[in-house]
């Protein structure tokens, strides 16, 4: 039989079995009352998965080597609608406040990303979920290239997924909304309910994606060594090697039987460490494909709408430590992490629970990258700088020839870190420009596991802002730490070598990395986001005032 066909007599079928017991919780983290049950057995776009994947990491570095000839034509329109933007914000919003300088930039840089389609769209989307990392204007502009991509019409969508699951639409749909829920670069979400009435979400992959991603890939090969050296940030990411990196990221997304396996192996990490708080969407047994996903619906509370939780009962610090604790404990004993939080990829269900969506980007991380990790955070933990030296050399951050000691010495880990409210602004901005020329003079750089785990951690920072701003941020430190110990101790004695007995969170060290006096005895985010926004004034006031009076 056609496997297509197939897909659509399946679908009819499945319900049945589903309705008998919810009996699959051994195979992950899931919702209550299944609209079908999971059984990776019967999944037959499991299989071969894990070749599919190895193969898409091998096609990334290949799609971003220099080739003839060179595409010339989208290289002019690329450079062309930048070279615009920023001539465009020059003769107008430069010379204005710094702040409006940037809402300025951003704003045209935004537009000339949507401009130029799927691949800078989804590189902007990219850059939105750098809370921390990038400036506020930077963040805020190109989150809106979240939500305001035009979708598809709806015949197109109709026509992709009748080719790809070999069925007319009325033949597996009961109601299919026109509408989507969102719609993003690479694919748009309806809400649907199958003829054997379960209610689904439906991502739909754009009709053109795949060529236009591969097109611009080979054009961004082009252009990212001219950015080598040119900016600090720049350098320091190493915009080739972030190419590639954002090459292997899109092509994975490019695959949604890619993204369905993360849902399932996300799902069943949860559930062996017995994270219960946390739960992943179930993905329908046959109905995904290369370009279609369909998974069974989970309602909720936006991650945003903290009124309405706090309104329902839901203790949101509670919420937000359970997601942290999850996190952390999945990246470190299991290596795999859902490599894009942010707020439109976490419903918080109205019993407190969190669901996972959207896991097209997935961090994985080999053996002996895990085991770096786990020194890693550790080493931050722990207050032990040799220990996070090697940790990032191992994960590819820093060369792999270099002296730990040296580094260490070199940056001046080893010694009381400055408090940088008791610095005047000159000495802060030669500190931050002295810190910048070092790592470029080390050969730093971002590698992707490293990239995504950051940048997923500048948004639980930022989520502590809303979610738990009064928290004792030392009290919260200490507890996962200790509950690390106490649950995985034997674990990471036998892997890494360290005793549980001395995993113990050194508060001294903490205050020393922050330059906090010795007297400071607990620190809530809303203390510590006073202090960064005082050292932000500073910094800024001495670049203000340097570009006033240039020497």
């Amino acid at each position: 039989m056609d496997r297509k066909l197939a897909v659509c007599e399946r679908s009819s079928s499945e319900r049945e079995s589903a309705r008998v017991t919810a009996a699959d919780s051994d195979q992950g983290s899931f919702g209550e009352n299944p609209a079908w049950l999971v059984d990776p057995a019967k999944f037959s776009w499991l299989k071969g998965l894990e070749r599919l994947r190895a193969g898409t990491k091998e096609e990334a570095p290949l799609l971003v080597r220099r080739r003839l000839p060179v595409p010339s034509g989208r290289v002019l329109r690329v450079v062309a609608a930048f070279v615009i933007a920023v001539v465009s914000w020059y003769f107008s919003e430069r010379r204005h406040s710094r702040s409006e300088s940037r809402r300025g930039i951003s704003r045209r840089l935004r537009l000339a990303f949507h401009k130029l389609g799927p691949t800078y769209i989804k590189m902007g989307q990219i850059l939105s979920a750098g809370e921390g990392l990038f400036p506020e204007e930077v963040v805020s502009e190109f989150r809106l290239l979240r939500d305001q991509v035009p979708p598809e019409g709806f015949e197109t969508v109709r026509q992709t997924l009748e080719a790809e699951l070999g069925c007319a639409l009325e033949d597996i749909f009961a109601e299919l909304s026109p509408e989507p829920l969102a719609a993003a670069s690479i694919a748009q979400v309806h809400a649907g309910v199958l003829v054997t009435g379960e209610r689904v979400v439906v991502k739909v992959q754009r009709s053109q994606v795949a060529r236009l991603v591969r097109r611009d890939l080979a054009v961004m090969s082009w252009l990212a060594p001219a950015l080598v050296g040119r900016i600090p940030v720049a350098a320091l990411a190493n915009p080739p090697a972030l190419v590639e990196v954002f090459a292997e990221t899109v092509l994975e997304e490019l695959d949604f039987r890619l993204e369905a396996g993360n849902m399932l192996d996300v799902a069943r990490i949860l559930a062996e460490l017995d994270q219960r708080q946390i739960i992943v969407a179930r993905p329908h047994p046959s109905l995904v494909t290369k370009k279609v996903l369909v998974m069974e619906r989970i309602d909720g509370f936006s991650w945003g709408d903290i009124e309405s939780m706090r309104a329902s009962g839901i203790d949101t610090a509670a919420v937000l430590r359970a997601s942290t604790t999850a996190f952390v404990e999945g990246l470190m004993f299991y290596g795999v992490f859902h490599g894009d939080l942010h707020g439109g990829n976490l419903i918080v269900r109205p019993d407190g629970r969190v669901a996972l969506v959207d896991f097209g980007i997935t961090g994985r991380l080999d053996e002996k990258e895990r085991l770096a990790f786990v020194r890693l955070l550790l080493g931050v933990a722990m207050g032990d700088v040799s220990l996070q030296v090697g940790a990032l050399k191992v994960l590819g951050a820093l060369p792999h020839d270099i002296d730990e000691e040296t580094v260490v010495r070199d940056f001046g880990l080893d010694a009381p870190a400055k408090d940088p409210l008791a610095m005047t602004a000159q000495e802060l901005s030669a500190e931050v420009r002295d810190m910048t020329k070092r790592l470029l003079g080390y050969g730093a750089r971002m590698p992707k596991e490293l990239m995504l785990f950051v940048k997923d951690m500048l948004f639980i920072d930022g989520a502590v802002a809303v979610m738990a701003p009064g928290v004792d941020l030392f009290a919260e430190i200490t507890t996962l730490v200790m509950y690390l110990a106490g649950r995985h101790g034997d674990r990471l004695a036998r892997e890494v070598g360290v005793n549980p007995a001395k995993m113990q969170v050194d508060l001294s060290v903490l205050r020393n990395s922050m330059g906090l006096a010795e007297e400071v005895q607990s620190l809530s985010y809303n203390e510590l986001r006073e202090r960064r926004e005082l050292i932000l004034k500073r910094l800024e006031s001495r670049q203000h005032r340097g570009r006033n009076h240039p020497r």
